[in-house]
């Protein structure tokens, strides 16, 4: 008989969870229905330190694939990579970045060094030790290095370089926990590309616009713009795909830049890549988002959508890029 088990591995709860790891749970729900229509078995497993109990219910479950859901472990994105590694360790394939890659991008600095060895446009950043190098007339931003979904990020993270207050509270920061970067007032764009069977394909850009922003208000996405619903933020940061005429040469080239992030990292199954883009129009990459939200208002399935593909294909084409 073929194996049609379909493991859905996500992260256990915390006892009080908000909505940034709640998420998850919606994820889950909207993916294994659509396994269901696809005459697939899922299995939802938590994911824990404990990991004894996991390596013995996913060898009882013994899975076609393992749909890696896991967005923290233990309250950290620092531990994301221990999901993949104990699928490779019981030879499951499992959905989405491998383990090494998962490790490159998890770490924003990490991700920083390795766009500089290829090439890739990315903003300046610095150690929080390196505070005192800083311009004082240059803008920065303040972000945890290990955190996704905008975790600890918002407005009162970007500074000027002859903040002194700012900066004295940075040098106490954790090096290992954060970091600075250059804060570019300009646009931001989010490029999905979606793996399968023909390769890597870039879904059409998207453009997160800052709709009625006051004058001198930070331009970020986040935390409130991703979470609070009822925040300025999140009701003013709107996505489109409309462009004008003269944004096209810009547009193919974040596509450009978008698979080649791809292709240096060794990426697989479904990724987004962010970016701003200066005053100049070049564009400088932000992060790359591995196993992004796929929840059903997301960035990521409004892009698909866009792109003219059913949640059923997308999903399909996720597990074809693990399994090959």
């Amino acid at each position: 008989m073929k194996n049609n088990k379909v493991v859905l591995l996500y992260n256990k709860m915390s006892d009080n969870p908000g909505d940034d790891e709640l998420d998850v749970i919606r994820q889950m729900n909207f993916i294994g229905k659509a396994l269901k229509t696809m005459d697939y078995t899922s299995y939802q497993v938590p994911f824990s330190t404990d990991l004894d109990s996991v390596m013995k219910e996913l060898k009882s479950i013994d899975p076609l694939v393992a749909f890696n859901l896991v967005e923290m472990v233990d309250g950290t994105g620092g531990l994301l990579y221990l999901g993949p590694a104990i699928l490779r360790h019981l030879h499951i394939p499992y959905t989405g970045v491998p383990l090494e890659p998962m490790f490159l991008t998890t770490s924003k600095v990490l991700t920083k060094q390795q766009l500089s060895l290829m090439g890739i446009p990315s903003c300046a950043w610095y150690t929080v030790d390196q505070a005192s190098n800083l311009d004082p007339k240059g803008t920065y931003i303040v972000k945890p290095i290990w955190e996704d979904g905008s975790l600890g990020l918002d407005e009162h993270c970007i500074f000027k370089g002859n903040d002194r207050a700012s900066l004295a509270k940075i040098k106490k920061m954790d090096p290992n926990g954060f970091f600075i970067e250059e804060f570019i007032d300009g646009r931001e764009f989010n490029l999905s590309i979606l793996g399968g069977k023909q390769g890597p394909q870039v879904m059409p850009p998207a453009e997160i616009l800052f709709k009625d922003y006051p004058e001198g208000k930070p331009r970020i996405v986040g935390y409130n713009a991703k979470w609070t619903e009822n925040s300025f933020e999140y009701n003013h940061t709107p996505r489109t795909f409309r462009f004008k005429k003269e944004d096209a040469p810009l547009l193919e080239e974040l596509k450009k830049i978008a698979l080649q992030c791809w292709q240096s990292f060794g990426l697989k199954g479904y990724v987004r890549v962010d970016f701003r883009v200066d005053r100049n129009k070049k564009p400088h990459v932000l992060e790359i988002n591995g196993n992004p939200c796929i929840a059903p208002e997301s960035g990521y399935v409004a892009a698909t959508k866009q792109a003219g593909l059913k949640f059923q294909e997308v999903i399909q084409r996720i597990i074809e890029d693990a399994l090959n």
